[in-house]
């Protein structure tokens, strides 16, 4: 008995070898259907910053900065967060947050320990930008409270038990929390 073709029989089975039609140039990536729908690569851009949170010479308050939410229709809601910025050729992180917080707030710090690292993504003019921020906690040494110009649109010192729940970002509020120094 012969099995009907296909019933699974190998041994009687040819195979067939499937030939490219001779029309057909070299084989190359298609193209997508259609080329409005393909979305192009972001450029990553890695980005390192520091900060962090000063503490008043009261021990009793903390500084924060506020910018404006550009998401808010009103233009009136602040969001506040660890003063910060990034870290200059030639600048260890230490250095650097001790600057930045000078210039986005006015106070001269010193630095009595380090809370850790927050890496996060977001997009930035057309860009996927990886930000690596270390933060540390500050003690305040001297100087008049004042907004950078160009960067900041709000700084206040808040009671300590306050901060985590006034901080926009939940990653700076989880550092602040873990922190341990704000149960006074």
């Amino acid at each position: 008995m012969i099995p009907a073709p296909g019933a699974g029989s190998e041994g009687l089975k040819k195979k067939r070898k499937r030939k490219r039609p001779a029309n057909r140039g070299p084989q190359t990536p298609q193209e997508p259907a259609n080329p409005k729908n393909k979305r192009p690569y972001a450029k990553r851009v890695d980005e390192v910053s520091a900060g962090g949170l000063v503490i008043d010479q009261s021990g009793t308050q903390g500084l924060l900065i506020g910018r404006i939410d550009h998401k808010d229709a009103t233009g009136k809601r602040l969001l506040w967060s660890l003063p910060k910025g990034h870290i200059e050729e030639g600048e260890t992180p230490e250095q650097a947050a001790i600057r930045e917080v000078a210039e986005e707030t006015g106070i001269t710090s010193s630095i009595t320990k380090s809370l850790g690292i927050i890496d996060f993504w977001f997009m930035a003019g057309g860009k996927r930008i990886h930000k690596t921020v270390h933060h540390f906690m500050f003690t305040e040494v001297s100087g008049v409270l004042t907004p950078q110009v160009s960067e900041v649109d709000e700084v206040s010192w808040f009671p300590l038990n306050e901060i985590v729940d006034r901080l926009a970002y939940p990653d700076e509020k989880k550092l602040i929390a873990r922190s341990g120094e704000l149960e006074k």
